[in-house]
C-alpha cells in the first residue's frame, strides 16, 4: 500500500511539472516598449477543427526573418507550430495604422487565399501566452444564390485591444477592419500592405485570473443551470433502472440460495439444477487465456490513467489553454503507468496457469453519458472550452456503477441458463459500450458538426476508433472484475459436491 501511494505522487509530481513545462519560462512583467512574444500558430477551416496548417502555408508577408519558437511535448502533439509574427506589439506602446509588411500577391497567391475565405479559414496567435483568433477574409453573398458570383475578399487590417495591470498583460483581444480588404473575386495580381493598431487600455483584473475569460463561456449560469438539470435527470434516470434491476437480482438470489438449502435438507440424489449446476465448470480456465490476461491489464492501465487525469483536472492543472497540457500528461502518465499493465496481465496469466456476446449490454452504460459526450466532443472536436471536470468525474462515476451492475446481472442470467463460459463474455458485455460510443461518433459527425473533407473525416473516424478501443478495454475490465467478484461470491455462500 506505501509502494504504491509514492507511485501515485511520483506520476502526479512528473505529470504535472511535465505540464508546466509548456510555458515559455517568461515571468510576464515588462517595462515600457518591452518586446512581447507574439507568435502565429496556425491557419484552418473553421468546421473542420482537425484540419490545421502552418500560418505561412498561406501566402502571408513575414516582415522578415520567421524563427520557430522552441516548443515542449504537449505543444507539438497538439499540432501547434508557433512562429514569430509579423506585428509587434511592444508593451504599452500604441500604434495607428502601422504597415507591418507589404507583398506583391501572384495569381496563385489570390487563388490560394480565394479557397482559404471560401472554407472559412482563421488564424490563431498567442500573445504573452493568451491566444487570439480571426477570420482571414469573409465572403461577400449579398443575396445572390448562384457562387460563381460571390465575391471574396482578405482582411488586411488587424485591431489589436490589450488590457494591462502595472507591468503585465491581462488580456488581448483582435478586430479585423472590413473596410480594409484586398479583393480576391478575379485571378489577378494584387497589392497588400498589412497593417494594424495597437491601443493599450488599463484594468484591475489580477494576472492571476487573467484566464477566467476563457472558461467563463461554459460555465455560464444559464449554461450550468441546463448543464446540471441534464445530469441530474440522465443520472437519475441511470440509478432508478439500476436499482431495479440491483432489486430483482438480489431477490432471485436470495430465492435461490434459500431453494439450494432446502434442496440440500431434502434429498441428498436430487438432480442440480441452475447456477449451481455448473459449480465445477464455472471457474474454468477461458479460451485464449494470453489475450484475455493482455486485454486485462491494458484496460487496467487506462482506468488508471483515467483516474490520474481526473485528479489533475480536478485540481487545476487543465485551465484554458495550457498548451498541450492534457497530451503531455496523457503520455507521462500512460509511459509511467505502463508497469501497471504488465503486472495486471502477467499476475492474471498466472492465475490462469499458463463467444457468443449480447451486444446490447452496453446500452445502459452509454445511457449515463451520451448527454455528457456532446460537450466532450464540442470541446474536442470543435472551438468550445470544457472545464467542468466536477460533472464530468460524476458522469465517469456513474458510468462504472452501472457497467458493472449490467455485467453482473448477464453474468447472473449466463449461469442460470448453465451456461460457464462467461470469462470472455463479462468482458466483452462491459467494454460493448466502446460501441455504442463510435455508433454516436457517426450521429454526431453527420447530424451536429459542419466537418467535411478526407482529411478531417479521416481524422475524426480514426482517432475515435482509437478512443473507442481504449473504453472498450477500460470498462471491460471493470466489468470482468465486477462478475469475478460477483460469481465468487455466490459460490462461496454454497456447499456443493
Amino acid at each position: 500500500m506505501e509502494d504504491s501511494l509514492k507511485f501515485l505522487v511520483l506520476a502526479l509530481l512528473i505529470s504535472s511539472c511535465a505540464i508546466h513545462v509548456t510555458s515559455d519560462g517568461s515571468d510576464h512583467r515588462y517595462k515600457d516598449n518591452d518586446v512581447v512574444p507574439l507568435y502565429a500558430n496556425k491557419v484552418g477551416p473553421f468546421h473542420n477543427p482537425s484540419e490545421t496548417y502552418r500560418y505561412f502555408d498561406l501566402p502571408f508577408c513575414s516582415g522578415g526573418d520567421v524563427k520557430e519558437k522552441k516548443e515542449a511535448l504537449g505543444e507539438v502533439l497538439n499540432g501547434d507550430r508557433l512562429v514569430s509574427a509579423p506585428y509587434k506589439l511592444e508593451f504599452r506602446k500604441e500604434k495607428e495604422s502601422e504597415v507591418a509588411c507589404s507583398k506583391k500577391l501572384t495569381k496563385e497567391d489570390v487563388a490560394k487565399f480565394r479557397e482559404a475565405v471560401k472554407k472559412d479559414y482563421y488564424f490563431q496567435m498567442y500573445y504573452d501566452d493568451l491566444p487570439i483568433w480571426g477570420f482571414i477574409g469573409k465572403v461577400d453573398k449579398d443575396g445572390k444564390s448562384d457562387p460563381s458570383e460571390y465575391k471574396y475578399s482578405l482582411y488586411k487590417h488587424i485591431h489589436f485591444a490589450v488590457l494591462y495591470n502595472k507591468d503585465r498583460v491581462i488580456e488581448i483581444s483582435a478586430k479585423t477592419d472590413p473596410s480594409s480588404v484586398v479583393d480576391l473575386t478575379e485571378d489577378k495580381e494584387a497589392d497588400a500592405d498589412f497593417t494594424y493598431t495597437v491601443k493599450w487600455t488599463e484594468t484591475d483584473i489580477p494576472f492571476e485570473k487573467r484566464m477566467d475569460k476563457y472558461s467563463q463561456s461554459s460555465s455560464l449560469p444559464h449554461h450550468l443551470e441546463i448543464h446540471w438539470f441534464s445530469i441530474i435527470n440522465s443520472c437519475v434516470t441511470v440509478l432508478l433502472l439500476t436499482g431495479f434491476l440491483a432489486t430483482i437480482l438480489m431477490r432471485v438470489l436470495k430465492n435461490d440460495f434459500m431453494k439450494y438449502a432446502q434442496d440440500e435438507e431434502a434429498a441428498d440424489d436430487q438432480e442440480e439444477t441452475g447456477w449451481k449446476y455448473i459449480h465445477g465448470d464455472v471457474f474454468r480456465f477461458p479460451k485464449y487465456k494470453s489475450v484475455f490476461a493482455a486485454a486485462l491489464g491494458s484496460g487496467t492501465q487506462l482506468f488508471t490513467l483515467t483516474i490520474f487525469i481526473f485528479m489533475l483536472a480536478l485540481v487545476g492543472v487543465f485551465y484554458p489553454y495550457n498548451r498541450g497540457a492534457l497530451f503531455t500528461a496523457l503520455v507521462v502518465i500512460y509511459a509511467l503507468t505502463s508497469g501497471i499493465a504488465g503486472y495486471t496481465a502477467t499476475a492474471f496469466y498466472c492465475q490462469l496457469e499458463g463467444t457468443n456476446w449480447m451486444a446490447m449490454a452496453g446500452f445502459l452504460p452509454f445511457s449515463a453519458i451520451y448527454i455528457e459526450l456532446y460537450y466532450i466532443f464540442a470541446s474536442v472536436w470543435g472551438h468550445r472550452i470544457y472545464t467542468i471536470y466536477s460533472i464530468l468525474f460524476i458522469v465517469f462515476i456513474i458510468l462504472l456503477i452501472v457497467t458493472a451492475f449490467i455485467t453482473v446481472a448477464l453474468t447472473y442470467f449466463q449461469l442460470a441458463a448453465e451456461d460457464h463460459e462467461w470469462w470472455w463474455r463479462s468482458f466483452l458485455c462491459g467494454g460493448s459500450t466502446g460501441l455504442f460510443i463510435y455508433a454516436y461518433c457517426l450521429y454526431y459527425y453527420y447530424a451536429r458538426s459542419d466537418m467535411s473533407g478526407f482529411m478531417q473525416t479521416s481524422f475524426f473516424f480514426g482517432y475515435m476508433a482509437c478512443i473507442c478501443y481504449g473504453f472498450f478495454l477500460m470498462l471491460g475490465m471493470v466489468g470482468f472484475r465486477a462478475a469475478l467478484l460477483f460469481v465468487r461470491h455466490i459460490y462461496r455462500s454454497i456447499k456443493c459436491e
